[in-house]
């Protein structure tokens, strides 16, 4: 049914009626009364007026129009309220609920309405009420709810307790931070003044209670910093402020907060303790008083000063306290080995508690003088105050590492980890914090380079060595891009008649300044760039050219080898690009270093190696007698060759034992159908050899050293045409 506005004029109003009307204007509130029998509806000016409307402008007033102005959180609770009062449920409705402005906005309305006819069938058949604009209060209300909070949560944060205690009954009302800080449990109530007396400790019980009882003498503020012994025996420190007020009816009462001071106690005991530089004293106790105004510099889980913490106490200390001819400063960067696996398998958890371990080693180890900060997750910095004698920083770093590697008890099992610890020192006039944890992080990655659970020192050669890798970083990543790693080619003759059967493309740098660098210069680090497999890709493509332009000019070379990295063998792309380049079957070999193909290569370098083989890619592996394959995972790999290392060759001439152990090598290719390539072959006599033991091919400077693809192909041109071979 839909009910229409109609005109004031129409709805006539008695005197009474008019009264009412004026009363409920002047208050503010709109009235409004619903005629359903006769589909009328009545809305005072101020109604109108509270939703932006003219006193005579018309407003449509269906249930589906309203509604619509109703916000869309509100209409389901409304509708099920106007639900109630049809059916009778309700005598009277009461709701408060959001509508749209005229302008757009939406205000607040408290709407109270009751039916006052009802028809046969106990419908309502007229209804009257009243709606009032609480927008204010609402949005006063919001205010209020947003203050408390974020004053919940700045106390959440801070772990500031508040409490309030009655000063006639005794009668105290804790927060739940209260209650941690006193070590009663947060579901107990009915607490008394008695319960703070009985927590006080005995040496500061009388001083306390006597500020208490001036404070409320005096009504004043009451201030004091106490300690405490909880149910379980432990003693903490407390500091309180308190204001005394009066309630409403005239109660007597202190209000105020509590909080714990006694990790900063603890903290300026030791500095006090330590008996340092008088100014270096003067500077720790400073930081001590602006832990306690600025929590934000120190680590909230270990306690420890935090990287802000100890960058303040290095420049300080090195512009005021240690500036001098004799004098320096120390620091060891500590880095846990393995607290990774920690944190995956057992939780964060067990690593917290590991952390906390941590930090109380390294504050027993350095000792009172010393200042120990958490820099990062797994990461901290001992500072040492004038001191440089490397015997004893040593000692002290050896001391360290032997206390991580015992293990820490985490719900029964036993977490295992390590430490690395890199050592920088400066003495004299000027000690620059910076370069100090700059150098102290070079030495730590030097150490974890060597094998972890030990510790280096900085020096000029290690810097030297830093400079020297990044600058070769630097060219590596500029000779990339501009072309400058080449092939050098050396062939690969047949064992029996010395013909050349294939050759090999051997990566070198044609550096603009350095002249040619062999890949002992760039390779590692190549490795660490990432940029290694791109380095193969661009000899793989350079020799496939060079292999063409051979093929055009008539001269036979059967294949051509080039070495494959095996970050190149675990790149997703690899496959698709080997298939764009379309190489000819037979034509292109790829040889593996020995020592990256172990038993357990993953299932991803497996099938890359089945897909290059069905390629028609022959399969090589390299430096075969110094690795770590096995005859099973020589199988699984069936390749097409294998060379025996250099390493095995040049002893064969002196001794009969080494020659035994490479005709043992022969017989296992021949065994297993595998052609064996003896490389570093540097005389006849090994040539002859090796024939005679049933080698298959031969490479080394016996023959040929690595040339450039010009250089090759005068070299081919001077070998008789006929002791040329097509196949490898």
């Amino acid at each position: 049914m839909t009910i229409v506005e109609t005109p004031l004029e129409v709805v006539r109003l008695t005197g009474d009626e008019h009264r009412w009307d004026f009363a409920l204007e002047s208050a503010g509130q709109g009235s409004w009364e619903a005629d359903i029998a006769n589909n009328t509806v009545y809305y005072s000016p101020t109604w109108k007026r509270i939703r932006g409307y003219d006193p005579e402008e018309y407003v449509d007033s269906s249930s589906e129009v309203w509604l619509a102005r109703v916000h869309p959180d509100d209409r389901e609770r409304i509708q099920e309220t106007i639900r109630k009062q049809n059916s009778g449920e309700i005598k009277r409705n009461a709701f408060e609920y959001r509508e749209r402005h005229k302008t757009g906005h939406y205000i607040w309305i408290s709407s109270n309405g009751a039916p006052v006819a009802w028809a046969p069938d106990g419908s309502p058949t007229k209804l009257i009420g009243t709606d009032t604009d609480i927008t204010a209060r609402k949005e006063a209300e919001e205010r209020t709810r947003k203050l408390a909070h974020r004053l919940e949560l700045a106390l959440e944060v801070s772990q500031v307790g508040v409490f309030e205690g009655n000063l006639q009954t005794g009668e105290l009302l804790w927060d739940d931070r209260i209650h941690d800080i006193f070590g009663i449990p947060r579901e107990r109530a009915g607490l008394r003044d008695t319960e703070f007396d009985r927590a006080l400790y005995p040496e500061d019980k009388a001083r306390v209670q006597a500020a208490l009882s001036e404070a409320v003498r005096k009504r004043r503020t009451f201030s004091e910093r106490f300690r405490i012994i909880r149910p379980d025996g432990e003693v903490r420190t407390v500091m309180s402020h308190a204001a005394y007020f009066q309630d409403a009816d005239g109660t007597p009462k202190f209000v105020g907060a509590n909080w714990d001071v006694t990790a900063d106690v603890l903290l300026a005991e030791r500095l006090k303790a330590a008996n340092v530089l008088a100014e270096a004293r003067n500077l720790e106790l400073e930081a001590v008083k602006a832990r306690i105004e600025d929590q934000s510099l120190h680590d909230a889980l270990t306690g420890l000063p935090n990287r802000r913490y100890l960058e303040q106490v290095l420049e300080r200390a090195a512009t005021k306290e240690l500036a001098g001819p004799e004098r320096g400063l120390a620091l060891l960067h500590v880095d846990l080995d393995r607290f990774k696996q920690i944190n995956d398998t057992l939780g964060h958890m067990a690593g917290d508690t590991v952390l906390k371990h941590v930090a109380y080693v390294l504050l027993e180890a350095a000792g009172l003088s010393n200042v120990v900060a958490r820099v990062g997750g797994d990461e901290f910095i001992v500072v040492c105050l004038n001191e440089t004698d490397e015997a004893r920083l040593g000692a002290l770093a050896a001391k360290i590492i032997g206390e991580l590697q015992q293990p820490v008890v985490y719900e029964g099992r036993n977490c295992r980890f390590g430490g690395s610890i890199g050592i920088a020192i400066e003495a004299g006039w000027q000690i620059d914090p910076r370069r100090l944890l700059v150098n102290a992080d070079i030495a730590l990655s030097r150490a974890k380079k060597r094998g972890r659970n030990r510790f280096e020192f900085f020096s000029k050669v290690l810097q030297d060595e830093i400079e020297s890798t990044k600058r070769i970083a630097d060219d590596i990543l500029r000779g990339v891009e501009e072309g400058e790693f080449i092939p050098y080619y050396q062939p690969l003759v047949d064992a029996g008649t010395f013909e050349v059967a294939s050759v090999e493309a051997l990566v070198r740098w044609s550096h603009p300044t350095e002249g040619l660098l062999a890949p002992g210069h760039f390779l590692k680090i190549a490795e660490d760039l990432n940029v290694l497999a791109t380095i193969d890709r661009q000899i793989l493509e350079q020799s496939m050219r060079d292999l063409d332009a051979w093929d055009r000019a008539g001269l036979v070379v059967p294949s051509v080898s080039v070495n494959v990295s095996l970050r190149r063998l675990d790149d997703d792309l690899l496959i698709p690009s080997l298939r764009a380049l379309q190489i000819a079957p037979g034509r292109i070999a790829f040889e593996f270093l020995e020592s990256i193909f172990l038993d357990e290569f993953d299932d991803k370098i497996a099938t890359n190696i089945d897909a290059i083989r069905e390629m028609g890619i022959d399969i090589v592996v390299d430096d075969f007698g110094t690795g770590h394959t096995s005859f099973v995972s020589l199988l699984k790999l069936n390749p097409s060759r294998f060379k025996i290392d250099r390493q095995l060759i040049s002893p064969i001439t002196e001794r009969h034992d080494q020659r035994r152990l490479v005709a043992s090598i022969i017989e296992i290719g021949k065994t297993l159908g595998i052609r064996v390539v003896a490389e570093g072959v540097e005389n006849m006599q090994q040539a002859e050899i090796l024939r005679d033991l049933g080698c298959d091919l031969l490479q080394g400077f016996a023959f040929a050293r690595p040339m450039k693809a010009p250089d090759l192909v005068s070299w081919l041109r001077a070998q008789p045409c006929h002791r040329m071979v097509r196949k490898a």
